[in-house]
């Protein structure tokens, strides 16, 4: 099949082209999905970056 006569070559290429649909499939999906909320945690984490960034 299309010349290569190892099956696990084969199965390589099949492979790389599979996963490389599925990728641009999973893209066209998620494309315009909003960003998760921020959680308080995540801004306390911010906040206390900054100050640690302002006293360096």
């Amino acid at each position: 099949m299309l010349g290569i006569d190892d099956p696990w070559v084969l199965a390589a290429y099949l492979l790389c082209i599979g996963s490389t649909l599925l990728c641009i499939v999973y893209g066209i999906i998620c494309w315009n999905r909003g960003d998760e909320p921020v959680r308080p945690v995540d801004e306390a984490w911010a906040a206390q970056e900054r100050k640690v960034e302002e006293e360096v």
